[in-house]
């Protein structure tokens, strides 16, 4: 079987980044925008203080610290994964209007509670998947979500792809 030949870069506009330029082993940096999480009609997160992975081919996956989510939104999930850079993550529901009948967004968040080195900073801070949520907006930005059902990048128009996660990117 011959190799899949990595994709061309998408032209890099103004303001904007390639996720082309970004590491392999990812990079975690400290954002100061503003980032939202909404459920229910409702925002159910907000900080000026988040983190961003960076890693080649992907749209950044943003960090909230688990201060920035509204008292009664997360509630802990089954199961777990495993990210070969951040360690064994868990999950969490997240949880919207009346606590009798909430709207609930399962395993929509999740959490390196003990990350491997290098992402130390981000225990406990929760990461969301935009597909399981109303929306998440960075700087009033209302995001996509990364294709592919397994991802959590944000995708904004401050990057440029393509993106893992699209058809036939398998094999990047």
């Amino acid at each position: 079987m011959r190799p899949r030949p990595w994709p061309t870069p998408d032209p890099v506009g103004p303001g904007q980044e390639s996720v082309w330029d970004y590491p392999r082993p990812p990079r975690l940096e400290r954002t100061p925008a503003l980032l939202e999480v909404w459920l229910g009609g409702t925002v159910v997160a907000s900080t000026r203080e988040g983190w961003r992975v960076l890693e080649t081919s992907h749209p950044p996956t943003y960090y909230l610290p688990h201060e920035a989510f509204a008292p009664g939104a997360l509630r802990a999930a089954p199961g777990s994964s495993f990210c070969e850079w951040k360690g064994r993550a868990a999950y969490y529901d997240l949880l919207a209007g009346d606590p009798a009948d909430p709207v609930v967004a399962p395993r929509a968040a999740w959490t390196y509670p003990q990350p491997s080195p290098g992402f130390e900073e981000i225990a406990h801070a929760l990461a969301v998947m935009p597909a399981q949520v109303e929306r998440c907006t960075v700087d009033g930005e209302t995001v996509t979500p990364q294709e592919g059902g397994f991802y959590g990048g944000w995708v904004t128009s401050r990057v440029v792809g393509p993106f893992k996660g699209e058809p036939g990117s398998m094999g990047w």
